[in-house]
């Protein structure tokens, strides 16, 4: 009776305990799929805080490009307007000598005021001719600046072979004054209006080989290209206009060459 109880047991024990080792294990497969997990999100963690890191130095890097590009567009701006400044006084100054030419051009035309005596001595009437015999008066040669602002007006109402022959006598009569290399500039003006580029090349030829250091020079060296240009020859005046470029790069005539520089 004994024998019989006891096997049916042992199977009862059997049965009760052969589930423990498999429970066991699945705890352990439980615990380490989920330090996996643990790990797997711990990993993604970084990944994401690398990506934002990457991002925010990709940020920075542009950043700090941008304010180089800015500090170089506030130098470069800054150099632009110093050279403005200058450029602009030196169109302010050129205007004014324009002007003052106009005034005297002006002047030139009106010599003397409606009602005013007669030249003489002062000491009685006018002489009304030449006393039989007598020499003829020799006519001296007008005032330079009167002979200037007359050939200068000649220009200017589109006389422009009056105005040669004006300036030309003024370089005749009065070759050494602060005008000398301007009528010599305005010859080559005038012929350059009348369309005789050739002409005017060699009038602007002789400004540039008797007055070195003339203010008109940058001008002339720009008209000299722009009639080169209008005789077909285009390298020679990208010559000139470099040339004028590179040694009067504030003055007005500067940036007309860059303009024709640019294609």
């Amino acid at each position: 009776m004994i024998r019989r109880i006891a096997v049916p047991l042992g199977l009862a024990v059997a049965v009760l305990a052969a589930p423990g080792p498999a429970a066991a294990a699945n705890k352990d497969i439980e615990r380490l799929a989920l330090q996996i997990a643990t790990l797997q999100g711990q990993v993604a963690e970084i990944q994401r805080a690398t990506e934002e890191s990457r991002a925010e130095l990709r940020r920075l890097t542009e950043l700090v490009a941008e304010q180089n590009a800015l500090l170089k567009k506030a130098v470069a701006d800054g150099r632009q307007q110093d050279e403005a400044v200058v450029t602009s006084f030196k169109d302010l100054n050129d205007r004014v000598a324009e002007l003052a030419e106009a005034l005297d051009a002006l002047r030139a035309q009106f010599p003397a005021p409606l009602g005013a005596p007669p030249a003489g001595d002062g000491s009685g009437p006018a002489t009304a001719a030449a006393a039989p015999g007598a020499p003829a008066p020799v006519t001296p040669a007008p005032a330079p600046r009167e002979l200037y602002s007359q050939a200068y007006a000649d220009y200017a109402r589109g006389n422009f072979d009056l105005a040669i022959q004006g300036f030309s006598e003024y370089l005749r009569s009065y070759p050494g004054t602060d005008f000398t290399d301007n009528a010599q500039y305005w010859i080559g003006e005038c012929l350059y209006s009348k369309k005789m580029y050739a002409e005017a090349i060699e009038a602007w030829n002789l400004l540039f080989k008797d007055y070195p250091t003339s203010d008109k020079q940058p001008d002339g060296r720009i008209k000299k290209g722009m009639a080169l240009e209008r005789l077909g020859r285009k390298s020679q005046a990208l010559v000139e206009y470099r040339y004028v470029v590179d040694r009067f790069p504030n003055s007005q005539a500067a940036r007309l060459a860059r303009e024709r520089l640019t294609p």
